[in-house]
């Protein structure tokens, strides 16, 4: 096959011609007509792959438990996958506050530029801090009392709900292995066919991927750029240094973390595994989205890694929920950024703090709207420094989210990776495309 026509170049194109047509849009003046005329394009793939994300983990989840055909097996491996998580969350938090500390991004800001930030997003603020003390308020076991639904059906109209959906799959699942195998056999075919058919589906959404991949980075340079095209490069020019600072720590922790677990409970290499999933990465890159990469994370971990359905099907519905590995060294690294920026210097027993607000955070507001920029509040709120600092790194968080949301996927899918070597359920790695 010639290189051009494999899916993950023909991703990588789509991105690079549509950061170009960002860029020459609006001195074009064509930024209206690719809002309103290529963007929409986008929208619709995300829109088919957010349609079959709740269908896919209720029937694979579900696939997949009846597979084990053993509550025990399936405690178990619970168990590995929960601990994995939060492991590889905390040394994610943890490998931030060594970035930032060494590049101390805050202390490059004029005070003039900290001026104008917090003048253009002070309106931003307020909705974000209404959120977080909204979350702060709930108890301490409610994120527990949230995964259970009081009505399935409401549940599954909303994708962030999926760890709702999640417990309802596990439920149908355990139910399943406890009845006869003859009862329980038309229940499991039905979900089978239905999980092989939304597969198929996958497969085809995915011809348009490129195509989406070039409207969706176009509109976000679009909508960077605003009426100034300058203005995007003095924001990424004023908070460069803070840039470089999560995008190292997300480098550094995706290539430390998860090679240390591909050697210690498997046998392949981190690149294989970069070059097996790497269209799920650039299409996490593009939407900003785990949950609505899970289709392609699901089925590119399983016909490209060796992942057995009935380990996927489990620990990356559960990673698109919980994992926040990216989302949780970004927050590290803003907090103690805006401390920098504000003239705060955070002690040990602070920045311990962030390890433990970031990592339980990552837990309990995985299923609130534009968690990121809440849990952060939460963070900034425990240590004491001011919630308004937030405005001073919107300007670039929607290209970090890109980043970090990449580093999430990869997370949940290196995680299937550990857990299906450890439970002897990984086949051999191959590239298709």
């Amino acid at each position: 096959m010639v290189w051009y026509k494999k899916l993950h170049w023909k991703i990588i194109i789509g991105l690079i011609l549509g950061l170009i047509w960002g860029i020459i849009a609006v001195p074009a003046g064509l930024d209206s007509f690719t809002m309103n005329f290529i963007k929409p394009f986008g929208d619709i793939v995300i829109r088919m792959l957010q349609s079959i994300a709740i269908p896919l983990v209720l029937a694979s989840f579900i696939v997949g438990i009846t597979g084990l055909n053993n509550v025990s097996k399936l405690s178990r491996m619970g168990g590995k996958t929960i601990a994995i998580y939060m492991v590889t969350t905390m040394f994610a938090i943890t490998i931030g506050l060594i970035v930032v500390n060494i590049i101390a991004p805050g202390k490059t800001l004029s005070p003039e530029i900290q001026q104008e930030l917090m003048a253009s997003y002070q309106d931003n603020i307020g909705d974000r801090g209404a959120a977080a003390d909204e979350f702060l308020e709930r108890s301490p076991l409610q994120f527990l009392v949230d995964i259970v639904p009081s009505n399935f059906f409401s549940a599954a109209s909303s994708n962030a709900n999926m760890l709702q959906v999640v417990f309802v799959a596990l439920i149908i699942g355990i139910g399943l292995i406890q009845i006869s195998s003859k009862k329980a056999k038309p229940l499991i075919d039905f979900f089978d066919s239905l999980n092989e058919v939304i597969i198929r589906i996958v497969d085809l959404i995915m011809i348009t991927a490129p195509y989406a991949v070039f409207a969706l980075i176009a509109a976000v340079i679009v909508d960077l750029s605003g009426d100034d095209p300058s203005r995007t490069l003095d924001l990424l020019t004023a908070l460069g240094w803070y840039t470089i600072a999560v995008i190292i720590g997300l480098l550094l922790h995706a290539s430390i973390i998860y090679f240390s677990l591909f050697k210690l409970f498997s046998k392949m290499r981190l690149i294989d595994f970069l070059k097996g999933i790497r269209p799920a990465i650039l299409l996490g890159f593009s939407t900003s989205s785990s949950v609505a990469t899970l289709p392609v994370t699901m089925e590119r971990v399983e016909k490209n890694l060796g992942v057995k359905e009935e380990v996927s099907s489990f620990v990356l519905p559960v990673g698109a929920t919980i994992n926040m590995d990216g989302t949780s060294l970004y927050q590290a690294v803003a907090a103690v950024f805006i401390a920098q920026a504000v003239g705060i210097d955070l002690s040990i027993a602070q920045q311990l703090t962030i390890v433990l607000m970031a990592t339980l955070a990552s837990i309990g507001a995985a299923g609130v709207p534009g968690a990121g920029i809440i849990m952060l509040v939460i963070v900034l709120q425990a240590i004491n420094v001011p919630v308004e600092g937030i405005a001073l790194i919107l300007g670039v968080d929607r290209i970090l989210d890109m980043c970090r949301t990449a580093v999430n996927i990869t997370g949940d899918a290196a995680v299937s990776v550990a857990v299906a070597s450890m439970e002897n359920q990984l086949g051999e790695a191959h590239y298709d495309d």
